[in-house]
């Protein structure tokens, strides 16, 4: 992991935005066009403790939340899939007065992709990392061991072991306090059986609305990111069904903004002012 040196610390009285059955918990930092950041699964809203300040930095106004049933947000919801996400988001972004550049993590990627293809005048572009925008062929061996891992009260303490494998390029001097705080969150009441409820998620809802994708769209990939058996050709794949321009970031594993904000900070800041002058 590269020396950093600028991040933001999750708030101990997040902001909050009813949705009907539940509320989700999201930051505000700085002023100027807004730019939206989605987590993905068993991750938080601090997950972009190390891209807020670069955001911040160029006079942008960043948002930042937790999925359905992690981190502050409710757990009383039914759906916790990348369409309840993108609900989710889009709604943030109609509450803090859009439009906005969308940035998604994982599973978050997906959400960003159903939101744009939903409400393109909402969404004035796209940042994927590490982006789950269709269920990637596996080995139906791993897919199952993977599902019954994840089936039983176990899940939060194998997924906070399995989380550092994410890192191949070794995870930041503050992942000790990270993990904690995924943990902390999973403890809370009904937010274990959220956070199995949304290992289920299907993907193909989002690759089914990728054609209906018209704003520009940056994807950013580790060229190690152990979640898929192809990093850069999923990227690249991703890039020619979206038009999306391409970063890939060498050792880094499935967070690269994480791992390598040196390298990630200045094409992805650029990217979304970019797009924010286009909004």
């Amino acid at each position: 992991m590269e020396e950093t040196t600028s991040t933001v610390s999750r708030a101990d009285t997040p902001q909050f935005i009813g949705r009907g059955e539940g509320r989700i918990a999201y930051e505000v930092f700085g002023a100027g066009p807004l730019v939206v950041c989605l987590p993905g699964m068993g991750e938080l809203r601090s997950v972009y403790r190390f891209t807020v300040p670069a955001l911040v930095a160029a006079g942008l106004r960043v948002a930042t939340m937790d999925l359905r049933g992690h981190g502050d947000s409710d757990a009383s919801f039914v759906s916790y899939d990348d369409i309840a996400t993108a609900q989710d988001a889009l709604a943030l972004i109609t509450h803090l007065g859009g439009p906005a550049v969308v940035v998604g993590n994982s599973m978050g990627a997906g959400a960003a992709v159903w939101a744009a293809a939903e409400q393109p005048k909402v969404v004035a572009g796209l940042v994927l990392i590490g982006p789950f925008v269709r269920n990637v062929p596996t080995n139906p061996l791993v897919s199952l061991a993977f599902r019954s891992a994840m089936a039983g009260p176990w899940a939060p303490r194998l997924w906070r072991a399995y989380l550092p494998k994410l890192y191949p390029g070794g995870p930041p001097e503050d992942f000790a306090g990270h993990l904690e705080a995924i943990a902390a969150g999973m403890r809370r009441s009904g937010h274990a059986r959220a956070f199995r409820a949304t290992t289920r998620t299907s993907h193909a809802p989002v690759e089914a609305r990728l054609s209906e994708v018209t704003v520009p769209a940056l994807v950013v990939m580790g060229e190690r990111d152990p979640d898929f058996s192809d990093p850069v050709g999923e990227a690249r794949l991703i890039s020619d069904r979206l038009g999306a321009e391409v970063l890939l970031v060498p050792r880094a594993g499935h967070f690269p903004h994480v791992e390598s904000p040196g390298l990630v900070n200045p094409t992805l800041v650029e990217f979304v002012a970019r797009m924010s002058q286009r909004g």
